[in-house]
C-alpha cells in the first residue's frame, strides 16, 4: 500500500477510532465487526480507543510490516 493510501487509511480510523480495534496476534487494525483478524486468524483483539488512536499514529508513517493472504497464497 502506498504511503498516501496509508495516511488516508489512517484519517478514517483516526476520526472513528470506535469503529476500530487491535489484533492481538499481528496488530492489525480491522473494524470492530470483525470476529477473526483476515491477516492471522486471531480471535483476541485490544478495543481501547486510546490504544487504536495511538497505535494508528505510529504505523501510518511506516512501511506494512503485517503478513497478509496476499503475501502467502499470491
Amino acid at each position: 500500500m502506498s504511503t498516501e493510501k496509508r495516511l488516508a487509511q489512517a484519517l478514517v480510523i483516526l476520526l472513528q477510532p470506535e469503529l476500530f480495534k487491535i489484533c492481538e496476534g499481528c496488530s492489525s487494525i480491522v473494524t470492530v465487526k470483525t470476529v477473526i483478524c483476515p491477516s492471522c486468524k486471531a480471535y483476541r483483539f485490544n478495543v481501547n480507543t486510546d490504544d487504536v488512536i495511538t497505535h494508528t499514529k505510529d504505523i501510518s508513517v511506516k512501511s506494512q510490516q503485517s503478513v497478509t493472504d496476499k503475501d502467502l497464497f499470491g
